[in-house]
């Protein structure tokens, strides 16, 4: 199996102390490690076309995580 690689943006570097302290905890304990072993897991999962193939996007409430295949 590949290894993904999750990437944040700026924004969400920069609100993340914002977030609700639980929905935070759910992502980066729960979420991230799911997602860097398979970008597939969950129902809010969009896989990008032609100038962004190989990346994923995973909505979160009003978030999105952006994922990375790293063979691309």
């Amino acid at each position: 199996m590949y290894d993904f690689k999750i990437t944040e943006t700026k924004n969400f570097q920069k609100i993340k102390q914002q977030i609700d302290k639980k929905l935070y905890d759910k992502i980066v304990n729960i979420v991230y490690p799911q997602l860097k072993l398979n970008p597939y897991f969950g129902t809010n999962i969009k896989k990008f076309k032609g100038k962004f193939e190989g990346y994923y996007r995973y909505r979160i409430g009003n978030y999105r995580l952006f994922i990375e295949d790293e063979k691309y």
